[in-house]
């Protein structure tokens, strides 16, 4: 028994620990989008799908010892996968369909690998049920959750504040090693038990004892139930993490709260029923509550606002309580233990296609994130037909009536809320969603009064607004006023040079390139093409603008690596992913990509505006490292139009120092104790949080 328990729980330590790890390594190379996670996501459920079905195939179609032969060489043949390292000939060029990019690396990357650790949930319980047949052997799928759990929240404060992305690799891959070992002798273990020789009378694949088979009914359940504990997770995930930075502690919170839950339905001791923790009495009132809640809450606007404090929690509990009754209810249809397999594998088909339809589909089909509120519907749906299908004795009598009153309205409600959501208002004149986010360019007056202002959203950052009143639409606002760092340094080179070239990282309105002059240059650095297309068509920064103006589509630091030194005099980075600088922008190895492509006395200077993450102080330690000085420029307009603004300048030009520092804007950086600064392969939030 110690075999089995020891694979399954190294295998699902194994199986999430990669997640973050390979994220983390292919992150800086697509941006560092949240879709990239989303991506991954996606990644590794279809290769789960595909790991059961291989484990189900396996344990109905060959004989014990053909099991044993075939699994061990296929493990044995996987070690040639590793180390688990991104080559960087999968790093992406401008024109690289982000999506198709990131599964292909990854299925050569971690494929296999990640292929065979997906079988061993299944596969591992099959033969534990024929070597125990009375024993409770869905209890190793909650070890498993359990250990899938401890990995997940190991990696943010004792894995990645402590141990480098290469060395991380090649430590996950030398436990690897060790599971192959675990997977081999497990699978020889099973086929010199003694109770095989009973389980090989009329068919080689019958394992535990006989139960009644699983109605059509009962596998169309567990794939839907499956589906929906998926889509609520990504779409959940999707909302969180376009509204914080795309970093693996947030992404994580989503997915820790949904393996509690499968810990918890698939505790079945001798104290709990077939669904464990969960009971329809609690969850599916709970869920009804906090349906009308979050329903009410959307209407309102105020769970899509960026008081995490308020929306974070929210919406985790509701993730939560939504997950324990998808999960519950997939406990308590539970087969007998020989259509183990067809249960696993009609789970995985689920996740799949929860996977495929919030990564892949919802970006082409919806302008928006409609599949949250869907998922909250579908759950309120299925929520109703669990308690009419409930049988008479159980909530029926009590609850019933009520809760599914209840549920009917409210899905009415949140039908009609998505329709609304659907169409644009009278505000919007466009919405657009690709892989990288949903944008909304949105105007709030059509008279184009002097108090009218056009801007552009991603998800519900704004990231950049004009006035529509001519008069007005040529002055620089927001987070680019004249007192800004940004703005008193270009207007230090102005003053020194006929003719200066700005190099920009992250283009939102282009609101900077208002202060350019005829002789002046600006090459702009931009992610996502759809929004220079918005800029040049909705605003008028960028048609207006004296300057010359150049483009290039995709990643700001991969496109600089890649050219020749541009020589400019200032280099802007400002690439915003929601409300945070995208952490590759930010590292050591970023600064000397920077340098280069500035002159000797050039600067780079960095928006470090954030609510929630305190940045000057690691752009302070990485300037030191290169021998350079930071002045940070905390400008605090009283203008209406102004927006309080922190940049921090980093340069080797001693003129431009003094001049910053002769500003009543200027602010020493406090020094946060015991902190690295960041490289490619350490970054940690945990730094720098406010």
């Amino acid at each position: 028994m110690f075999y089995f328990s020891a694979t399954i729980f190294t295998s699902a330590f194994l199986l999430f620990m990669v997640q973050p790890i390979i994220a983390k390594q292919i992150l800086p190379w697509f941006g560092g989008s949240s879709a990239v996670w989303t991506t991954c996501m996606v990644f590794f459920q279809m290769i789960l799908l595909l790991g059961y079905w291989y484990a189900d195939f396996v344990v109905r179609k060959l004989t014990n010892r053909t099991q044993a032969i075939f699994h061990s060489t296929v493990v044995i043949f996987s070690l040639i996968c590793l180390p688990i390292i991104a080559s960087n000939e999968w790093k992406p060029t401008a024109d690289t369909e982000p999506g198709t990019r990131i599964l292909l690396l990854l299925t050569v990357t971690v494929g296999l690998p990640y292929l065979l650790l997906s079988t061993t949930g299944p596969l591992v319980q099959a033969w534990f049920a024929r070597c125990y047949p009375q024993a409770k052997v869905y209890r190793l799928f909650a070890l498993s959750n359990f250990a899938s759990l401890i990995s997940l929240l190991a990696y943010p404060p004792l894995i990645e504040p402590h141990i480098d992305l290469q060395s991380q690799a090649w430590l996950w891959s030398g436990v690897y090693a060790v599971y192959a070992l675990l997977i081999v002798v497990s699978a020889w273990h099973s086929v010199r038990q003694g109770v095989v020789s009973q389980l090989q009378k009329s068919t080689e694949t019958q394992i535990g004892p006989v139960g009644d088979a699983p109605a059509k009914q009962d596998y169309m359940l567990w794939i839907l139930l499956a589906t929906l504990g998926s889509v609520l997770l990504l779409s959940f995930t999707n909302h969180i993490t376009q509204n914080i930075a795309s970093v693996p502690f947030l992404w994580i919170v989503p997915l820790v709260l949904y393996l509690v839950t499968f810990i918890l339905v698939f505790d079945v001791g001798s104290s709990r029923g077939k669904s464990g923790w969960y009971s329809r009495l609690v969850f599916i009132p709970l869920l009804f509550a906090l349906l009308i809640i979050t329903t009410y809450g959307m209407y309102e606007g105020f769970a899509s606002t960026m008081n995490i404090y308020i929306a974070l929690p929210l919406f985790c509990i509701l993730l939560f309580v939504g997950c324990m009754f998808c999960h519950g209810e997939l406990a308590s249809l539970r087969p007998a233990t020989q259509y183990i397999t067809q249960f696993y594998l009609c789970m995985s088909i689920g996740g799949a296609a929860g996977g495929l339809m919030v990564g892949l589909l919802a970006p082409l089909v919806f302008n928006s994130f409609a599949e949250l509120p869907l998922a909250l519907i579908s759950c309120g749906l299925l929520a109703s037909f669990v308690m009419w299908k409930a049988p008479s004795g159980a909530i029926q009598s009590k609850l019933n009536s009520t809760l599914i009153s209840c549920a009917i309205a409210l899905t009415c409600a949140m039908s009609w809320f998505l329709w609304q959501e659907s169409q644009t208002s009278e505000e919007t004149l466009l919405q657009h969603r690709d892989f990288y986010g949903t944008l909304r360019v949105s105007e709030s007056d059509k008279n184009m009064t002097p108090e009218s202002v056009r801007d552009l959203y991603h998800g519900v950052i704004s990231h950049g607004w004009e006035h529509t009143y001519e008069p007005l639409r040529s002055k620089p606002v927001s987070y680019f006023g004249p007192g800004t760092g940004i703005a008193r340094t270009i207007d230090f080179y102005q003053q020194e040079e006929p003719s200066v070239r700005v190099g920009v990282l992250g283009l939102g309105i282009g609101i900077l390139t208002s202060y350019g002059r005829q002789a002046d240059s600006f090459r702009i650095y931009e992610l996502v093409p759809a929004v220079i297309d918005i800029a040049k068509k909705y605003f008028w920064y960028l048609p207006s603008s004296k300057s010359k103006i150049d483009y290039v589509v995709g990643d700001g630091r991969l496109s600089l690596e890649r050219e020749q030194s541009n020589e400019f005099h200032m280099l802007s980075v400002d690439a915003f992913s929601s409300d945070s600088i995208p952490m590759h922008l930010m590292t050591v190895e970023a600064l000397q990509v920077y340098k280069k492509q500035i002159k000797s006395d050039g600067a780079i200077v960095y928006n470090v505006t954030n609510r929630l993450i305190n940045l000057a102080p690691m752009v302070k330690l990485i300037a030191d490292q290169e021998g350079m000085e930071a002045i940070l420029i905390a400008n605090r307009p009283s203008e209406s139009d102004l927006y309080p603004t922190d940049f921090v300048v980093v340069t080797h030009n001693k003129k431009l120092i003094a001049a910053l520092k002769n500003t009543q804007d200027f602010m020493p950086i406090e020094t946060l104790p015991k902190i690295k600064a960041w490289t490619d392969s350490y970054n940690n939030l945990f730094d720098v949080l406010r």
